[in-house]
This record gives structure tokens, C-alpha cells and sequence, in this order.
């Protein structure tokens, strides 16, 4: 991976040194292994620190091995560092839309970028804190800094010291996977592993991919004043996501003044004076756009190399990672797997989720099924698209008769004083009963809304219990409760609104 000789990177001051000290400190010594684990995890990512903590809390003897730094992709350059940078850039936004909400501001500077990249590493070094190796060791967990392999069933070598145990988790993520373009090598690129390491700003940026990381960091880097392309060699953003969701993610991205790419391929990259020559193609029309930083790597690949997974009997593919049924019980029993480097979904909740499950299946006999948690997610772009459970398509290949109920956000009092009318809430429920069976929800904040779906389908609340929800007036989750009122709606048929008719008319005249 390379980094852009236009943009570079930032050097390893004292905020940076302090946030290494706390994730790998540079003097850090091994401790003596005991003779045997409970649980050995590999990987101190968002999984391998969740399912280290929740088993030494409940007694295990356990060890924790890392070969680079605590808190894995999600705090050092995922989750954290992009919704640092996302929040400066939806700042910059508002100002710029303040006549919109009846302010007026002076004339402003520019963004700066170097400040902005400030704030993102103060962020990233104050939350490292948490994840401290001085923090796991005082939780009771052995920390181990080396490269891990399995040397066996029932052991791992951390470099030549040998791990025995009754049952491990691999937990080692995922890396970019870097689309083979000719001469992208050559010219240089960003992924998101080194892109918050940037201590200038872009002028002219092109992303590759419109997946939930490319259209959060190409609205982000265009706000903060980059001159921003983004290309997609699908139709619409988003693929996963519904077509209205994806369209409204669009027509956003255009208004910000991203150049937007759309069924369009990137076939070749040259390096020139310091600049990239980008070829593309699009309906077999071909054309080339200068930049000067190309970020790609949207999509990820697990990491599995040099664990010597053949060793421990363990199966994986190139395709999937490392193999689990749906207790996440790799084909060695003795061994599991949880979060990016073996799911399909590949968000740190779901990490965490999914490892913790994986502790209790495989330290303490539970039978949870992976297939049965209920997890959404949610892409930070402006507005935001959140999802949880199935999509209309997914139940028609099922046979589950579904019916839907859609409130636009501009009917909601508070999106409209809020000037975010720009949306909607999406409930999905089983045929003429009132199960959940998915939702989304298009808004600016539509992370936080969908954790309110999320419970009820979790805790078995139809869409009927959703409406004797009293939520707080004036604020934008009133959208569900919209959504649920328009449910109770539809089944008052006509006959029942005339019996009811006639039972209050029977009543008046008592």
C-alpha cells in the first residue's frame, strides 16, 4: 500500500507516540505463558477484545495475541477516525447552508484540513485509552505482541513461544482489497488504512467504489474542499441497499458537487509530474481525469495468511475467510471464529456481537445460533441510511407476504424545523399481522432511529406495540411511531369503521 508522494504523511508527534504507547507500547515485554488457556484469541480487534474481556470476567484463563495494534481497524482507522472526520465535515456543510436556517456568518476561511486531521488523532489516541494493554492485564488477560500460528489442534506459536488451550477464537479482521487496475501500484493510492495519516489536503480526489466507505470518505474529503470524483461500476450506490435509499444518497452527493461516475470502470492509472492519469470507460466511452490522490481498497479480504490454518484443521476460502456454521464453530471444534475475518457483514458491532456469542458457545456449552441476532447498520454519509433485518427483495425469495409502511421525513414536525426533511422511515411487517421484518430509515440521523427497530424486533414488539410508544415531541424518531400509526390505519376496514359508528351512535343516545 502506498500513499500518495502529494499528500503526505504526518509525522509521529507526541499525540500519535502517546496513542502507540497505550496500543503497543515500544517496551513491552511478554508475559510467561500458562500451561494452558481456556481461550486463546488471535486478533485485538474489536472481536478479540470482546471476547478476551468477556471471558476473563467470568474466570477463564486467557491470552490475547496481536501482531500490530490493540483495537484493530475500528479505532485505528475505520469507525473512529472516519466519523471524527465525517462530524468537522458535516460542520463545514451548515455554514455553508446557514442562510437555510436563517443565520448569517461572516465570511469564513477555507476548511482547514490540518486542523480537522488534528482533531482525528486526538480522538483516536484519547479512546485508545480504553483499549490499553495496561487495561487488559489489569482484566486479568495475557497480552501477547507477535505474530501468531497455529502449531496444531490445540496450540498457537506467538513467535517461538508455544500456546496450548481447550479452545481459541480467531478474530484477525480484514484488510483493504485492492482492485488489480494497471499501474495503480505505480502511481500510488490511499486506502483507509493510511488515509487519516494525511497531513494535506487533496486538491483533486478520486475514489473508487460506492460502497458505505467510499461515499462517507468522498462527501467528506468534497466538503473539506477537495475537488471530488467518485466512481462506481454499478448503476446506484449502495447495491445492498434499497433503490430510494440509494437514489436520495445520490442526488445528496451531487448537491455537495461530487462528479459522480456511475456504471463506470477504472481500466488504467499513469503517474505524471506528480499527478494520476485515470482512464475510464463507460458505455465503451472512454475518458481520462487528472487527480492527485486515488483512494481505493473499498471492499476488504480476511486476513488469514500466515496463521497456518492447515495446521489447526481449520477450513477457509478466499471468498469467505475462515469457515463457521452458525454457532461460529470453525471445521475444529475446538476452534471458533467472530467478526470480519469469518462474516459476511463486516461492521464492529457485529464483531462484537458475534464474538461474544462465540465465547459463550464455546466456553460454556450455549447453543446460540449467529443467524438468529438481530444487527443493523448504518451508512454515516448526509443523510444517513440505516437498515436492520430483511429487505422486501429477501422476503419475496422466501414466500414471507410483506407489507410496507413509508412516513417521509418532511411530514415529521421536528425534520422540518430541523431543515433534514430529506428521508424517510420504512417499516417492513408480515403479510396482514404486525411482525417486524426490516426496516430502513433514510435521515440524518438515522443511526440512532433504527436502534429503537432494532429492540422491538429483538424483543418480539410488532409494529402495533411500536404504537404505544410515547416518544418525546418534538424529535424525528416520531417517524416510527408515524409508521405504526399508519398501520393501525389500514386495518380499520370500512366495515369496522361503520360498526364503530354505529356503537358510538348506540351510545349517545343511552
Amino acid at each position: 500500500m502506498t500513499t500518495s508522494p502529494a499528500a503526505p504523511s504526518l509525522p509521529q508527534d507526541a499525540t500519535e507516540c502517546r496513542r502507540i504507547g497505550h496500543l503497543h507500547p515500544c517496551d513491552w515485554r511478554n508475559p510467561a505463558p500458562a500451561a494452558r488457556y481456556h481461550l486463546v484469541v488471535v486478533g485485538a480487534g474489536p472481536a478479540g477484545l470482546a471476547a478476551a474481556r468477556l471471558a476473563a470476567a467470568a474466570g477463564a484463563r486467557v491470552a490475547l495475541v496481536e501482531r500490530a495494534w490493540i483495537g484493530g481497524t475500528s479505532l485505528n482507522t475505520g469507525c473512529v477516525p472516519s466519523k471524527a472526520l465525517i462530524r468537522t465535515a458535516r460542520l463545514y456543510a451548515d455554514l455553508r447552508d446557514a442562510a437555510h436556517y436563517g443565520a448569517r456568518v461572516p465570511d469564513a476561511a477555507p476548511p482547514d484540513f490540518a486542523r480537522a486531521m488534528e482533531r482525528v488523532r486526538h480522538l483516536r489516541a484519547r479512546l485508545a485509552v480504553d483499549d490499553s494493554a495496561q487495561r487488559l492485564v489489569a482484566a486479568g488477560v495475557d497480552l501477547f505482541f507477535g505474530e501468531a500460528r497455529f502449531a496444531g489442534t490445540d496450540r498457537v506459536r506467538v513467535d517461538e513461544t508455544p500456546l496450548h488451550f481447550d479452545k481459541a477464537l480467531i478474530a484477525t479482521g480484514a484488510r483493504p482489497d485492492i482492485p488489480a487496475i494497471p499501474g495503480l501500484a505505480e502511481a500510488g493510492y490511499l486506502t483507509h488504512e493510511n488515509v487519516f495519516d494525511l497531513a494535506a489536503l487533496p486538491p483533486r480526489l478520486l475514489v473508487i467504489g460506492g460502497g458505505p466507505l467510499g461515499c462517507e470518505l468522498a462527501q467528506a474529503f468534497c466538503r473539506l474542499g477537495a475537488k471530488t470524483t467518485l466512481v462506481q461500476d454499478r448503476p446506484l450506490f449502495l447495491p445492498r441497499e434499497e433503490r430510494d435509499a440509494a437514489q436520495l444518497l445520490s442526488d445528496a452527493l451531487a448537491r455537495d458537487g461530487i462528479a459522480i461516475r456511475l456504471n463506470t470502470l477504472v481500466t488504467a492509472v499513469r503517474g505524471k509530474d506528480g499527478a494520476r492519469q485515470v482512464e475510464m470507460v463507460s458505455d465503451n466511452y472512454r475518458s481520462v481525469v487528472e487527480v492527485d490522490a486515488i483512494l481505493t481498497g473499498i471492499g476488504h479480504v480476511s486476513n488469514m495468511e500466515g496463521l497456518d490454518l492447515d495446521r489447526a484443521e481449520v477450513a477457509c476460502s478466499q471468498a469467505s475467510g475462515v469457515l463457521v456454521d452458525d454457532f461460529l464453530r470453525t471445521s475444529n471444534p475446538r476452534i471458533y471464529a467472530a467478526g470480519d475475518v469469518c462474516l459476511e457483514h463486516k461492521y464492529a458491532h457485529a464483531a462484537v456481537a458475534s464474538a461474544r456469542l462465540a465465547v459463550r458457545n464455546a466456553l460454556f456449552r450455549g447453543r446460540e445460533r449467529y443467524s438468529r441476532l438481530v444487527i443493523p447498520w448504518c451508512t454515516f454519509t448526509d443523510p444517513e441510511i440505516a437498515h436492520v433485518g430483511l429487505y422486501v427483495r429477501e422476503a419475496n425469495r422466501r414466500g414471507i407476504p410483506v407489507k410496507t409502511y413509508t412516513v417521509p421525513m418532511h411530514e415529521i414536525d421536528r425534520a422540518v424545523t430541523d431543515g433534514e426533511q430529506d428521508g424517510f422511515a420504512k417499516i417492513h411487517v408480515q403479510g396482514r399481522g404486525d411482525r417486524i421484518l426490516g426496516a430502513t430509515v433514510v435521515a440524518r440521523h438515522a443511526g440512532e432511529m433504527i436502534n429503537g427497530i432494532t429492540l422491538a424486533m429483538e424483543a418480539g414488539l410488532g409494529l402495533g406495540g411500536l404504537e404505544r410508544v410515547i416518544h418525546a415531541y418534538p424529535t424525528q424518531a416520531e417517524a416510527i411511531r408515524a409508521a405504526a400509526d399508519a398501520h393501525r390505519r389500514s386495518r380499520l376496514t370500512a366495515r369496522m369503521r361503520a360498526r364503530l359508528a354505529r356503537w358510538l351512535d348506540d351510545e349517545r343516545l343511552r
